[in-house]
């Protein structure tokens, strides 16, 4: 519950940040003397605030999962899975994609268009390689007698990082049409507004991910412990 309290004031804060930036609580008649006609700001388009909403859904989603594991340590204590080393190296690698991804919206801005094809093709191999060394972090797993229907903790793990591997395959999906209107002949600038979503939906799950490892490795339950006692 601590987790999904802590995701839904996360949420909140963003949606007045966005608010703000959208003018939308200011009165300019108030300043100027003259009536509002029009909004000097131009509005969002409806492409973002899709992805927006979609990312709030997403978050909310895991951030259920992730209180249902910390509360059912809470009431049936069980040992953490001791994570492979190669999950550290698979963090490190979705980093570097959302890196890329980044990297790929700014070459879009500024016109850049061979830096925009190899970006977005190192970003998609980049997260091919972090899914296939989920998936065989997941067989090291098993093969050390951790299966999907052993102990919970070993449960939790399959669902909720399959579940974020399904995401990850969703972007590659939206990538991979993004990257293939990219005719020869087109502009970058074009491209921007789409390649920026893509890479906002990177940051997203890498943000997740790093969610989720401090959750299995234990260090979430220790701050969430922490903000318990000053709650208290």
């Amino acid at each position: 519950m601590s987790i999904v309290l802590a995701f839904l004031a996360l949420l909140v804060a963003a949606i007045g940040w966005w608010l703000a930036q959208q003018r939308l609580f200011s009165k300019p008649w108030l300043e100027t003397g003259i009536q509002p006609m029009t909004m000097d700001s131009p509005a969002t388009p409806p492409e973002t605030l899709g992805l927006w909403i979609f990312l709030a859904v997403v978050g909310a989603l895991f951030a259920m999962l992730g209180s249902a594991f910390v509360l059912q340590i809470d009431a049936t204590p069980w040992q953490l899975v001791p994570l492979p080393r190669l999950v550290w190296v698979n963090t490190g690698v979705l980093v570097l994609s959302s890196v890329f991804l980044q990297i790929a919206a700014i070459a879009a801005r500024h016109g850049e268009m061979r830096l925009l094809n190899l970006s977005l093709a190192a970003g998609g191999a980049s997260t091919l390689v972090f899914l296939v060394g989920q998936i065989t972090a997941w067989k090291v797993l098993t093969t050390s007698g951790h299966l999907l229907a052993g102990a919970p903790a070993a449960s939790f793990f399959y669902l909720i990082t399959g579940l974020h591997g399904l995401h990850i395959l969703g972007g590659m999906v939206a990538m991979g049409i993004v990257w293939l209107r990219l005719a020869p002949g087109s502009r970058p600038k074009q491209a921007h507004a789409a390649v920026a979503l893509c890479a906002l939906y990177w940051h997203a799950l890498l943000f997740i991910w790093i969610v989720l490892i401090a959750l299995f490795t234990g260090w979430g339950n220790e701050v969430l412990a922490l903000c318990r006692s000053v709650l208290r």
